[in-house]
């Protein structure tokens, strides 16, 4: 039956075949016939089919009987094909032009939605390509299987089609769709500039939860989108207005801009004024608040020095991590840290250098070392008291700049191994909180040495390393 359908000459020939044989087809034969069915009326002068005036060839196949008893057949079987079958039903559907509101698609969609879960990734993919409408949008990146799998090629390909469909998207979809992206770090500039452009138009009807859903991408991949010089003094004004209405949602987005080096002063004086204070300190979210609000505030004294405002009371600052982040903690057995730490301690001696130190205003160091201007190691235990650091559990001073006074003779020295989800995928580009990390380290005073993962993964043993 598979050859017959694909060597059928007309559309005729293949609703014939089909039809004619009901106890010879089976589930795999109808996407087949869908297929060969767009394949011929591809070939045939005339609107095309989805056309919807009913004209010329494709319009005549939509209203001949057969076609309405192929489309019938699938209906009723399909809760009883196997996945393949079902998802390859929809793509034909989709390529023939069938419209969205057909029987066909809608009974395909559903049974492919209800299936979600049981798909492989290729059929996500499928799934997707085909309806790319709203509702569709929504229910595959809502499943679990798309979220924690990543689908590169994929991505690129809906990078091409997203603009023209983003005005019929809503914001909650968007937002799924933001989230997907960075939590895989996926660096798609058409992408993300189309959530960019989503936000720009739709801002002012957005709550702040929503905008930090879509804001955050941004700051994950490092990414100023091409509209950043409209897009960010837009946000400042539409956070001027709602700054009180989600503190922890204003101030997530400041921390996005923060991080792409955008500081907007307005939004700042509200931030820091004592009545916002007061309202996140009663807050059942005020540690993490807190946290953020002191890691901007040493922002503010490290990168934004003619900052002239209101800034966080000394009472209130916090370290911003006192330990490991999360993601290094979970991929550690697939760090390069523990072959650095041995090569260190056979080369140095482990009294010359410190694992994991936290630094104010709250930066997880990989290693800390102190080398004098002839490139000696010392040991750590000689660092004079002046020139240290203040310790992990001392509140953050007010001037952060002070609290690294190297001497004129010695460095101290951050060594830095960037693994690889410390990078966007597939790039060379540190994701934002990294990038940040390392501009203030660097303007604390710290000599910062990075190794990235792609020279240690060509390191044999430890003697190379």
């Amino acid at each position: 039956m598979k050859r017959l359908i694909e060597r059928s000459r007309s559309v005729g020939e293949v609703l014939r075949w089909v039809t004619q044989n009901p106890g010879k087809v089976s589930a795999s034969h109808y996407p087949i016939a869908l297929h060969k069915l767009g394949q011929l009326l591809q070939q045939q002068p005339g609107p095309p089919v989805g056309a919807g005036d009913g004209r010329g060839p494709a319009g005549q196949v939509l209203e001949q009987p057969e076609f309405h008893a192929l489309c019938q057949a699938i209906v009723s079987g399909c809760a009883k094909f196997d996945n393949f079958s079902i998802v390859n039903c929809l793509y034909a559907a989709a390529a023939l032009g069938l419209p969205g509101e057909s029987p066909l698609v809608r009974v395909l969609e559903d049974e492919s939605r209800s299936r979600l879960g049981r798909f492989n990734q290729k059929d996500v993919s499928m799934v997707f390509s085909s309806e790319a409408n709203n509702k569709a949008l929504e229910a595959i990146f809502s499943s679990q299987l798309f979220y924690e799998n990543r689908q590169e090629r994929f991505i690129r390909s809906m990078a091409e089609w997203l603009p023209r469909k983003a005005e019929n998207l809503t914001p909650y979809t968007m937002a799924l769709i933001a989230k997907y992206v960075a939590r895989h770090r996926l660096r798609e500039p058409r992408l993300l500039d189309t959530i960019a452009n989503f936000l720009l138009k739709r801002g002012e009807q957005l709550d702040s939860k929503v905008i930090q859903k879509l804001v955050f991408p941004f700051s994950r991949m490092n990414y100023r989108p091409s509209n950043h010089g409209e897009l960010f003094p837009k946000l400042e004004a539409i956070l001027e207005q709602k700054a009180g209405s989600s503190p922890l949602a204003t101030v997530n987005i400041l921390m996005s801009m923060f991080q792409l080096s955008h500081f907007p002063q307005t939004v700042l004086h509200q931030v820091f004024s004592p009545g916002f204070i007061t309202n996140v300190m009663s807050s059942p979210y005020a540690l993490i608040v807190r946290r953020y609000l002191s890691l901007l505030d040493a922002a503010v004294e490290l990168e934004f020095r003619e900052y002239s405002g209101p800034r966080l009371d000394p009472r209130y600052r916090v370290l911003m991590f006192e330990h490991a982040l999360t993601a290094d903690e979970a991929n550690r057995k697939y760090s390069y840290k523990g072959l650095v730490a041995e090569a260190l301690r056979q080369l140095v001696g482990e009294e010359c250098y410190r694992q994991d130190e936290v630094l104010p205003p709250g930066y997880c160091t990989d290693f800390l070392l102190w080398i004098n201007r002839s490139g000696t190691v010392l040991p750590l235990s000689r660092v004079p008291a002046a020139s240290r650091a203040p310790p992990a559990s001392s509140p953050v001073t007010m001037s952060l700049r002070s609290s690294v006074l190297a001497l004129t003779s010695d460095l101290q020295v951050v060594l830095s191994v960037n693994d690889k989800w410390h990078y966007c995928q597939n790039s060379d580009i540190l994701v934002g909180s990294r990038a940040m990390r390392d501009r203030h380290l660097r303007l604390l005073g710290y000599c910062l040495v990075q190794l990235p993962y792609t020279e240690l993964e060509k390191v044999s043993g430890i003697e190379e390393a």
